[in-house]
């Protein structure tokens, strides 16, 4: 699909600031003049939040582009706080960590966000795990997620949020493998399904830095036994972004809004913030009836 049609499609003027230095878009199949979108979303993912850095008034910078897109809700794929994970942080450190992150919420408290667990936003260094702040719990509550792991429908689509962070990290684990297994298995023949997990389930740059899915050999097959469905998958960790297709199933691994952690970067970095090649930035995701996805990342110069 050519540059002109993909900003037709997304409702947005060349001249448009929100489009950064570069619109890099990718459709899984062209789209029929008629095509009617049912869903537009926002995907920020790796985050990082810190009070470092101007972090936060980068962040909301980037808020204000993101709605101009006109989106219906957001998808957040993890990694929200900068890191809470490593044995020296301190629970004064992962509090001002998360409250940073809730004070910016409210900047598009008016939009509902869906997230997912990133592997840096439990603290595991807790004096017990009978602490509240330990784990897991902690996290989902402060990003309002409904359990570590759930679904939900929205306009004919059905999506479906893992958590990543089990036994061999970047993994199902044995729970969640059967509540998978069962929630496809409910999930009607002909619909379309997004999937959002934090680790790539099966991902390109992963071939050169690791990081995928370990269990992603699992998730494909079960993947192919649902081949009646249009599934597409989306996912973060990387800082990196790329897409791949098997099977019929779209992986798409979106990058990272906080680029080189809102650092400058490193000498592998192709461009000031990048992360090797990848400029940070943020997804909109067009859905449509008929189970077709555009994913647009917009890079930002915050």
């Amino acid at each position: 699909m050519n540059r002109r049609r993909v900003l037709q499609q997304l409702g947005i003027t060349a001249g448009l600031a929100v489009m950064g230095p570069t619109v890099m878009a990718t459709c899984v199949t062209p789209l029929p003049e008629d095509k009617k979108r049912v869903l537009r979303i926002a995907n920020i993912t790796d985050i990082h939040m810190t009070p470092e850095n101007a972090a936060p008034e980068r962040f909301l910078k980037c808020m204000e582009d993101i709605k101009v897109h006109k989106v219906d809700f957001f998808l957040n794929g993890g990694d929200t706080i900068m890191a809470a994970d490593y044995d020296d942080k301190t629970r004064e450190q992962v509090n001002m960590q998360w409250d940073t992150w809730q004070r910016l919420r409210k900047s598009f408290d008016d939009y509902e966000m869906y997230a997912c667990l990133g592997n840096h936003d439990m603290w595991w260094a807790a004096p017990s795990k009978e602490d509240p702040m330990y784990g897991k719990p902690f996290a989902q509550q402060q990003l309002g997620m409904p359990d570590r792991y759930y679904s939900f429908q929205r306009n004919g689509w059905h999506f479906i949020v893992l958590d990543s962070n089990n036994a061999n990290a970047g993994s199902l684990d044995e729970e969640q493998r059967q509540w998978l297994e069962n929630t496809l298995a409910e999930i009607p023949e002909n619909s379309s399904v997004l999937v959002m997990s934090h680790y790539p389930i099966l991902g390109v740059s992963t071939i050169m830095l690791g990081g995928n899915h370990t269990d992603g050999l699992y998730i494909t097959d079960l993947f192919y036994k649902h081949k009646d469905k249009r599934i597409h998958c989306i996912s973060g960790h990387m800082h990196l972004l790329d897409k791949a297709v098997y099977n019929d199933v779209h992986y798409f691994c979106n990058g990272s809004m906080s680029g080189f952690w809102w650092g400058e970067g490193d000498e592998n970095s192709a461009g000031k913030n990048y992360y090797y090649q990848t400029p940070p930035g943020y997804c909109i995701i067009d859905l449509y009836e008929g189970g077709e996805m555009v994913n647009t990342y917009y890079p930002h110069a915050y």
